[in-house]
């Protein structure tokens, strides 16, 4: 079940960008002092266009994981990435953290979602990203009701695309798998985001860690995927208010320069690269 990239493309890239801006402040960390929804602001003031100018100079076309927060606080700098012709995903309402929602409240936010996508993006996603990147037994029937093609929250392969199967958990009798679902799953990876291993988070996350050492993880798993998993997707998830900083921006410039002079090196939304899998 592989993807039939185009012509002369060797690896697809997803750069996503999870446009989070107030919303994971208060959604995963239940965070709304100025301090920190300033720092959501920078995000979408600063980051937001300096990442669009350094996609439009390489040509990039990439996905937005965009919570319906978002849309509605920054409506101006959303439309920006919109009138640039990148694509949008959904990334939940507020940031909600998944696993502690009832299955009424989960099934309320996906629908408020997508009555902001419809509104402000004038129709549906095609995929959705987690808030946190969790979720509860419900989640995956949520997105196969509601039409979605693809996820981007699960971490059960690198860089190869598959159908995640629910799980039912199970201690000394092993656990078991149900059926795969429809959605295709292209997965994700802590070691491939910038929020944990530079954004500090008082008592939460230290962040404030070495770019250098983040972005050649970054390089080293490009490098690997280049050579070992031809015709794969790797997935880097950036957040406008994180790699949008002045020093972040120059590391992500050198690794966009590393993995373009490599030939066939694939930059493409994560919907386009959806409608290259084949079943067969």
């Amino acid at each position: 079940m592989p993807l039939n990239l185009p012509e002369g493309k060797t690896l697809a890239v997803s750069i996503g960008a999870d446009f989070d801006a107030h919303s994971v402040w208060m959604g995963t960390f239940g965070l709304t002092s100025p301090s920190v929804l300033s720092r959501g602001e920078f995000g979408a003031e600063v980051g937001v266009p300096r990442l669009l100018a350094l996609f439009e100079r390489y040509g990039i076309q990439s996905t937005w994981c965009t919570p319906a927060h978002t849309m509605l606080t920054f409506t101006d700098r959303f439309n920006s990435i919109v009138e640039a012709g990148h694509e949008i995903a959904a990334h939940g309402c507020w940031h909600e953290p998944v696993p502690k929602l009832d299955a009424g409240q989960e099934r309320h936010l996906m629908e408020r979602t997508l009555e902001v996508h419809e509104k402000y993006v004038g129709k549906r996603p095609r995929g959705y990203r987690s808030p946190a990147w969790d979720f509860t037994d419900a989640t995956l029937g949520l997105l196969e009701e509601f039409g979605f093609d693809w996820d981007s929250s699960l971490m059960g392969r690198d860089f190869e695309p598959y159908h995640p199967r629910p799980v039912t958990v199970g201690w000394e009798e092993g656990s078991t798998f149900g059926p795969p679902s429809p959605i295709l799953e292209f997965p994700v990876s802590w070691f491939l985001d910038d929020f944990p291993a530079l954004e500090y988070v008082p008592g939460t996350n230290p962040g404030l860690g070495s770019t250098d050492l983040m972005f050649q993880r970054f390089k080293d798993n490009f490098d690997y995927a280049y050579k070992h998993a031809s015709g794969g997707v790797m997935c880097i998830t950036v957040h406008p208010q994180t790699i949008g900083r002045a020093h972040t921006m120059l590391g992500l410039e050198k690794l966009v320069d590393h993995m373009a002079s490599f030939p066939g090196t694939w930059f493409a939304t994560l919907s386009d690269i959806f409608d290259t899998w084949s079943e067969s």
